[in-house]
C-alpha cells in the first residue's frame, strides 16, 4: 500500500476513535479505544510493525502497564 494512503488511513482511523471516546463517555469504552488509538500509532505512524520486536513489545506493552494501573487504582 502506497505509504501515504496508509498514513491517511491512520490519520482517519485516529479521527474516529476519538470521536468515539467522546460520543460514548463510559470509562471502559474509553479506555478500550485509547488502546486501540496507542497500536495505531505504534504500527501505523512509528512504523514498529518493521522494526525490532523489542521495540514494539515494549510500546504497546507500555499501554498494558497504563490500564493496568488504571485498573488496580480503581479497584
Amino acid at each position: 500500500m502506497n505509504t501515504s494512503v496508509r498514513l491517511w488511513l491512520c490519520w482517519a482511523s485516529l479521527m474516529v476513535l476519538s470521536l468515539g471516546t467522546v460520543w460514548s463517555g463510559a470509562a471502559g469504552v474509553v479506555v478500550l479505544l485509547a488502546m486501540v488509538k496507542g497500536w495505531v500509532i505504534v504500527d501505523g505512524f512509528m512504523e514498529l510493525r518493521h522494526g525490532p520486536w523489542k521495540w514494539r513489545v515494549a510500546m504497546l506493552g507500555w499501554g498494558l502497564v497504563v490500564l493496568a494501573g488504571i485498573v488496580g487504582l480503581s479497584a
